[in-house]
This record gives C-alpha cells, sequence and structure tokens, in this order.
C-alpha cells in the first residue's frame, strides 16, 4: 500500500474510531441501566434476533437483570423483565405512565390520533367517552352476550358445513369476532359472504401478520430508512389505510342518517359529541379523532380475538386429554341442548382455567405497549431520564417461573387451586395492566368463554389425517405471537 493509501485508511479508521467513541459518551448517561453496547445507527440490532425479539430480551435479562437499556437502532428503550417489576410501572406507579411510547409503525398509521396512540388530555377524554358509550351500547352486558350468542349459531352453521373436513379457521374467526364489535361500533352486522367485508378482514390479518414480521420489526428499528424502501412493509401501510378508509366511509353514512335523540351505536354517539363541542375550539371531538378511535376499537376488537381464538383451539387440539374435561364439563354444566351462556361460567372453573392459561402460553402480544416516561424517576436504583421509551414486557410476566410452576408448558392447573376452584393469578396481564390496559378486555373474555364452549359443545378438535402434530410456535413473533395458519378438524361430536 502507498503511502497515500495508508494515509487515507487511518484517516478513515480514526473517523470510525471517533464516531464510535463519540456514539457510546452519548449512551452513556449517568445511572442508566445497563446493558449490551450498541453500535452507531444499528444499536443492538446485531443482539437481537428479528424473528423472536422477545426470546433476545429474555437472555439479556439472565445477564443485565430485570431493568436494563436497549438500542433500537438509535432509539434507546428501557426494558422492564419480570413479572415485579412490570407491575411496579404498570399498577402500583401506574399514573405515572400514563404517555404511550413511540412505535414508528402505530406513530405513521394513527399520527397520535384516536385513543391506542393518543397521549394527555386527548387520551383521557377520548378513553373515558370510549368506555362510557360501549357500555352504553352493551359491551360485558347482557344485550351483548345475546349478540355474541346469535354470532354463535352462525359460526356453527359455518363450521358444521364443513362435515369434519379440515380447513383453516382465520376468516371465519375473524367474521365472528368482526360482527360483535361492528355491532357496537357501526350499528351493524355483515353476511360472512359479504365481498367488502372479507376484504376488509383479509387487509386486517395480513397487517397484523406483517407488523410482527422480520421487514416489520426493521421497520420499527429504521422508520426513516425503511419509508424508502419497497416491501412488505409498505403493503402493511396500505393494507391499514384501506380499513381506515372503510371506517370514514361509515361515518359518512351514519352523518346522512343521524338522529340526535336516538343514537344508535358508538359512531353516532360521537357524532352527537361533536355537534355539542363544536364552539370549542380545543375540542378533542373531531371527525379525525372519530375516525381514528372507530379504527382503534375495530382492530382492536377484531383481530386479537379471532388470533386468540384460533390460538386457543390449536393448543386444545395438541391437548386432547384437556379437551375431554372441558367437554365432560360442559356436558355436566349445560347439557347439549341449550346454548351457553356467562352464568355458565362460575360452575365451570376447568374450562375457565384451561381458557387463561391458553392466553397465558400463547402470549400474543409479548412485547406489551410501549411507556413514554413524562419525568426523571428511580426504579431498581436506577435513572430513567424523562422520554425516554418503556417496553413493559407482558411475555415475562406471563412466564415468570415465580408466578408459574411451570412457565413455559400448557397446564390449566396454573390457574386451579388444591379444591379444583379458578384461582386468579396477578401476573395474568395478556391485556396489559394499570390504566392503559385493553378497554375490550371484558368483551374479549366473554366472547373466547362463549366460542370456546358453543364450539366444543359439538365438536371434537382434531388434526388433519396424517398429520402427527401442529406446530405451536409462532410463525412470525415480533409485536404479536402471530400462529401458523394450518387446517384443522371440527369434527362432530
Amino acid at each position: 500500500m502507498d503511502l497515500l493509501g495508508t494515509t487515507a485508511f487511518l484517516l478513515i479508521s480514526l473517523c470510525c474510531l471517533f464516531l464510535l467513541a463519540a456514539w457510546r459518551k452519548g449512551t452513556q448517561r449517568k445511572n442508566l441501566p445497563p446493558g449490551p453496547t450498541p453500535l452507531p445507527i444499528i444499536g443492538n440490532l446485531l443482539q437481537l434476533k428479528a424473528t423472536n425479539i422477545a426470546a433476545s430480551l429474555k437472555k439479556m435479562s439472565e445477564k443485565y437483570g430485570p431493568v436494563f437499556t436497549v438500542y433500537f437502532g438509535s432509539d434507546q428503550a428501557v426494558i422492564l423483565y419480570g413479572y415485579d417489576v412490570v407491575k411496579e410501572v404498570l399498577v402500583d406507579r401506574g399514573e405515572e405512565f400514563t404517555y404511550r411510547g413511540s412505535v414508528p409503525s402505530a406513530d405513521k398509521t394513527n399520527r397520535g390520533l384516536g385513543v391506542l396512540m393518543s397521549n394527555g388530555k386527548r387520551w383521557v377524554e377520548l378513553r373515558r367517552f370510549s368506555i362510557t358509550t360501549l357500555r352504553n351500547f352493551g359491551m360485558g352486558k347482557k344485550s351483548t352476550e345475546e349478540h355474541i350468542q346469535e354470532e354463535a349459531e352462525h359460526l356453527m352453521k359455518e363450521l358444521q358445513a364443513k362435515k369434519g373436513q379440515p380447513f383453516n379457521p382465520a376468516l371465519l374467526f375473524s367474521c365472528a369476532t368482526g360482527n360483535v364489535i361492528s355491532r357496537i361500533l357501526l350499528g351493524e352486522r355483515f353476511d360472512y359472504q359479504d365481498p367488502k367485508y372479507l376484504q376488509i378482514l383479509r387487509f386486517l390479518i395480513q397487517a397484523f401478520r406483517l407488523e410482527s414480521s422480520v421487514n416489520g420489526q426493521l421497520y420499527n428499528f429504521f422508520p426513516r430508512i425503511m419509508d424508502y424502501l419497497p416491501g412488505p412493509h409498505q403493503t402493511f401501510f396500505k393494507s391499514l389505510s384501506s380499513i381506515q378508509e372503510f371506517i370514514s366511509q361509515k361515518i359518512k353514512e351514519h352523518e346522512k342518517s343521524l338522529d340526535i335523540n336516538a343514537p344508535r351505536d358508538f359512531i353516532d354517539s360521537f357524532l352527537i359529541k361533536m355537534e355539542q363541542e363544536k364552539h370549542n375550539s380545543k375540542t378533542e371531538f373531531t371527525r379525525e379523532n372519530l375516525m381514528m378511535t372507530g379504527y382503534d376499537i375495530f382492530i382492536a376488537g377484531t383481530e386479537t380475538t379471532s388470533t386468540t381464538l384460533r390460538s386457543i383451539l390449536m393448543i386444545l387440539v395438541e391437548h386432547p386429554a384437556v379437551q375431554a374435561k372441558i367437554h365432560k364439563e360442559i356436558d355436566q354444566v349445560i347439557g347439549r341442548e341449550r346454548a351457553p351462556s356467562m352464568k355458565d361460567r362460575t360452575g365451570m372453573p376447568y374450562t375457565e382455567a384451561a381458557i387463561h392459561e391458553a392466553q397465558r402460553f400463547m402470549d400474543l402480544i409479548p412485547l406489551g405497549f410501549t411507556r413514554m416516561v413524562k419525568q426523571d424517576f428511580e426504579i431498581r436504583g436506577f435513572t430513567i431520564p424523562k422520554g425516554a421509551t418503556l417496553y413493559p414486557i407482558l411475555s415475562s410476566a406471563l412466564h415468570d417461573p415465580k408466578q408459574y410452576k411451570n412457565p413455559y408448558q400448557f397446564d390449566p392447573e396454573h390457574f386451579l387451586d388444591e379444591r379444583g376452584a379458578f384461582k386468579k393469578n396477578g401476573a395474568d396481564i395478556p391485556f396489559s395492566a394499570g390504566k392503559r390496559n385493553c378497554l375490550g378486555e371484558g368483551l374479549a373474555r366473554m366472547q373466547l368463554f362463549l366460542y370456546v364452549t358453543t364450539i366444543l359443545q359439538s365438536f371434537w378438535l382434531k388434526r388433519p389425517p396424517g398429520v402427527t402434530k401442529i406446530d405451536l410456535t409462532p410463525e412470525v413473533s415480533g409485536l404479536g405471537n402471530i400462529p401458523h395458519q394450518i387446517p384443522f378438524c371440527f369434527s362432530p361430536r
């Protein structure tokens, strides 16, 4: 190498070392929790397995403890790992951590609007209104139970028509769960063959999977770069845009037929609230917030419940002994003639335990949802600065060995006491916990109990002929643990 080349090489090397030193100095704030050393731009990408970030964080927690620092690209995040520390932040100190942290993909689609990703006064007012209005239209009440029972009848007709042949029920379950939330939100029910409705549900299924795929993870690491690159992440945003347009169209239809004295559903109620506050320049009840709140409720109330239902049934396929015990309990408490109802739940502790355990085992939202630190605070001897992003890892609570005897095995006994009665567990937080827990938790749990018992009242769940094992590991694991799109059989009992 000539002198000029050697000089250039040395200058480039010195520049790289200078940049690395500057980066490390900037990331090493006083008393920040420990963590793996990040690299410029890519952060800790090399230490994070994009196909299963939760597993990577578990490994890091074994080295750095329950509170540690990770860099997702150039974005600093503080990880809370284990039930005790997650509970401390979400529940014990929940009032301090009501602000949602940044998630680039959701920031782009929601733009700080609606109830899921908003903060401050906007979030307080929209959440309060949403909870009250959803309850007014029956969420958690007898009327909603009757809607679910009616939807279960439609679902059963579709399942019976399969005559025990293997099929993938993902879209069918989305139809059922989507109709329950649509009655409350939109005031209507859609036919299972409605092409426009089916297309919206396909967009939703696709988007939920893409969000948790490797491309979805890379987008959240490097949004500024990925915005300019082609790939599946662009399809993700197009799918969600189509769902938002669907909600916007429904709002226009409601405006044309609105009777302010007789609200029919959530959208009507929001439109009436908009009219009441039209002279308030600081109101949060705007068309933009209506569209985004309706979008948040629709996507959260449809695909998460549908995916959970499908996962529960897939788990029961692989655990026929558990399935047999649920069958026995159904026969003893409900019988084969009448439809299951919520009053049956207290008399069916094993079924209730199996459903809770399946939710714990499947771990639908392993990373939880982010929080933003509003002011400096101390935790476990570390100082977390204002503006930092917190990740309370729900998976770490659901698999905490101090809370569950066999945390990585499916075992309904986790939720049964020595007398066989249903036993609650504080670490059972698949819907998160505290001030920003899922506002539709009660509705989701009602649907899961009624759909599972209605299906098992009439069917054995079995593998397809020739299949010796169903893969219960997630097909993709990121924001969500998405199960494989696997067919199985609903065989008449």
